[in-house]
């Protein structure tokens, strides 16, 4: 075992909750103490405790009970470590309930090989959507990186960075605060050291955030104005389309200077939305809003009679755009939740198989057999 200097658990943001959602976890008689996962990877964590900094494997109990990766320690999460002084590893032997998590679905490879959703940071108080000003304003990314953050169960914060950059900040401000109902929005510039102060008010001692955005839009260099340090690597974009490459490749929780902590994550090529529902709810509050005036309970705000959001969209009060992209996000959720239920999955591949029985039937007695 590997111990650097020792450390206060309340400053990783341990508290009396935690300590009963220890109490009981580890109440199995073994001799175990409470550590935070600061960084995963693939076959072992780097877990903070009391005593201090260590790596640990996972008991194989724990590998065992996991119904996929999704209850694998993730970066954030309240550990049960069984220490062992003779060996080079500790053992995490429970993972304590999450609070949050920010989780984001497999990509096709993963809902191919069957991999469920990945977390990419537990245990969180504020998501940090960061976007630069530096034509880095895609709506359609905006919202889904939204819904996803409302559905973590943590508060979303959004950042335009790279104040320094733009000369309309104030416009594309307003223009983004218009599809992030309920959400601050911040116009800072990380390289600059402007709006930083704003930012930190979002925190407290104690608390953990996490940054999460597209490559390029500055998450290392805020990082590293934030500990006012080169902790992180930083590259410049594409000139001619702002695009980045990722110079952070893990997930890693850190210590701010102001007492709270900040998971810093890669970009993000895909985020792909998972359990998102109540997240698209309050991602799209005006849509949700609105939709208590529609004719029907069920309306599905496109070719009902008496609908409210379609009617809203014929004045002008929202976007024919911001609607589609609504309905867009509505079915990806959809199909996420029914790939993720067997049953559903199984239902969805009859209704398709019907159909392609139906269509095989009209063209036969459209074009004969022979077609």
């Amino acid at each position: 075992m590997t111990f650097r200097s020792k450390t206060n658990l309340s400053g990783l943001g341990w508290d009396e909750a935690w300590a009963s959602s220890f109490a009981a976890t580890a109440g199995r008689g073994e001799v175990l103490e409470p550590g935070r996962v600061v960084v995963a990877h693939r076959d072992a964590w780097q877990v903070m405790t009391d005593g201090g900094h260590l790596v640990a494997g996972l008991a194989g109990r724990v590998r065992s009970s996991a119904l996929g990766a999704s209850d694998m320690p993730a970066v954030g999460d309240w550990v049960a470590i069984e220490p062992r002084p003779t060996e080079t590893m500790a053992t995490i032997a429970a993972v304590l309930p999450r609070r949050s998590a920010l989780r984001r679905a497999a990509g096709e490879s993963g809902r191919r090989t069957g991999k469920d959703a990945q977390v990419l940071a537990a245990n969180i108080d504020v998501v940090f959507v960061v976007a630069g000003l530096d034509h880095d304003l895609n709506f359609a990314r905006l919202e889904r990186y939204l819904a996803v953050a409302w559905s973590s169960g943590a508060l979303p914060v959004m950042l335009l960075n790279k104040a320094d950059m733009d000369a309309h900040c104030d416009e594309h401000r307003d223009t983004v605060a218009a599809i992030a109902p309920g959400v601050d929005v911040l116009v800072i510039s990380a390289r600059e050291r402007l709006g930083l102060d704003e930012m930190l008010q979002r925190l407290w001692p104690g608390s953990t955030a996490v940054v999460i955005g597209s490559s390029g839009v500055g998450k290392s260099t805020l990082l590293n104005a934030l500990l006012d340090e080169r902790r992180q690597e930083t590259a410049a974009v594409r000139e001619g389309d702002s695009r980045g490459r990722h110079t952070t490749v893990t997930r890693e929780l850190v210590p701010l200077p102001g007492g709270a902590l900040l998971i810093d994550t890669p970009g993000l090529r895909s985020l792909p939305v998972v359990g998102a529902e109540d997240g698209l709810a309050e991602a799209f509050a005006d849509v949700e809003a609105l939709s208590s005036g529609c004719r029907f309970s069920d309306c599905r705000h496109d070719s009902e009679p008496g609908c409210a959001v379609v009617a809203a969209v014929g004045v002008g009060l929202v976007a024919a755009d911001r609607l589609r992209r609504y309905h867009k996000l509505e079915r990806e959720i959809a199909m996420v939740a029914r790939r993720a239920d067997p049953i559903a999955a199984r239902e969805e591949r009859r209704r398709w198989a019907s159909i392609g029985k139906s269509v095989t039937v009209q063209m036969r007695h459209k074009y004969g057999d022979d077609h």
